[in-house]
């Protein structure tokens, strides 16, 4: 099939895109740039020009493809509130143009909308959540309740790998050298889940060709949740800093915008997503990413 892709160059669409062309799919990639036009022409795919304020051209995208798959999303957490909105409305905007189609349109999201202390799994919807990133699930019900074949994938708060240079693990490291501490909140027993980008993207592929279910859930999950204060351990031996705990009010001060995620609590299940893909993580897991990738990365 032609899979138009949101996010095509982004550090998991880079993924996504190799690993449907290599099982055979075309893809159209949107791109904003020149510099992201020729990564996707490279990589083998086709471009869609334009960002996702070009509503245009997303709807062209999604006219011209027999799939799409949305991971675009404005990553400028000083604005968090106002790109979650946008994104709502890009997925209202591609949901038109997919009306009376039986296409299949894939929309990302994230097992940390619901940090609580039991399980996350499949079947926890996003009724009164608060989270600003909710807006993303409530416009995938809407177009699905209009007829679209939609299916949300969950990503975990870290999806890791080479290459990852704005993500949670990186972040924390860039934060631990800035501060000379490597922090962690309340004693960091808080979990978080993790998945290799390599593994999330095989996902996306599956959810594609398995029978599509509207309204389904699926959790790119690939651990089910490691403790914050591990991760901070290991981050501190690297840098030869000490760990410290901190309270809330002193995490908002260390972490800044960060603290929400430093101190997230998402302990998650992926088991009825494996059940029903096939999906089996192969890549490696988040501490041996923290071994082998990071911190040559982030010097």
């Amino acid at each position: 099939m032609k899979v138009f892709v949101t996010g095509a160059t982004g550090f998991i669409g880079t993924a996504v895109v190799q690993e449907l062309l290599a099982n055979g799919h075309q893809v159209l990639g949107l791109a904003r740039s020149e510099e992201s036009a020729n990564k996707l022409i490279a990589a083998g795919a086709e471009v869609q020009r334009g960002d996702l304020n070009d509503f245009e051209s997303l709807k062209s995208g999604a006219i011209a493809s027999d799939a799409v798959v949305h991971l675009g999303f404005v990553h400028d957490f000083t604005r968090f509130e106002e790109m979650c909105t946008l994104d709502g409305k890009v997925i209202e905007t591609i949901g038109e143009a997919l009306l009376g189609t039986d296409k299949p349109f894939l929309i990302t999201s994230g097992t940390a909308l619901f940090s609580k202390d039991g399980i996350t799994t499949e079947k926890d919807l996003s009724a009164n959540n608060p989270h600003p990133r909710i807006a993303t699930e409530n416009a995938a019900d809407a177009v699905a309740a209009k007829g679209v074949k939609v299916a949300v994938v969950r990503l975990s708060p870290s999806v890791h790998g080479k290459g990852d240079v704005i993500g949670f693990v990186p972040t924390s490291i860039n934060i631990a050298k800035e501060k000379r501490k490597a922090a962690i909140i309340n004693g960091g027993s808080n979990l978080w889940p993790a998945v290799h980008r390599l593994d999330a993207a095989k996902l996306y592929r599956l959810a594609l060709e398995k029978p599509f279910v509207s309204g389904t859930r699926y959790h790119a999950v690939a651990e089910q949740g490691i403790p914050f204060k591990d991760i901070a351990a290991f981050i501190a031996e690297k840098l030869q800093i000490q760990v410290v705990s901190l309270t809330n009010d002193e995490a908002a001060e260390h972490f800044g915008w960060f603290a929400h995620f430093a101190k997230l609590n998402n302990p998650t299940s992926s088991e009825e997503t494996k059940a029903a893909l096939g999906w089996n993580p192969q890549h490696p897991t988040l501490m041996e990413d923290l071994q082998n990738v990071y911190f040559s990365e982030v010097e």
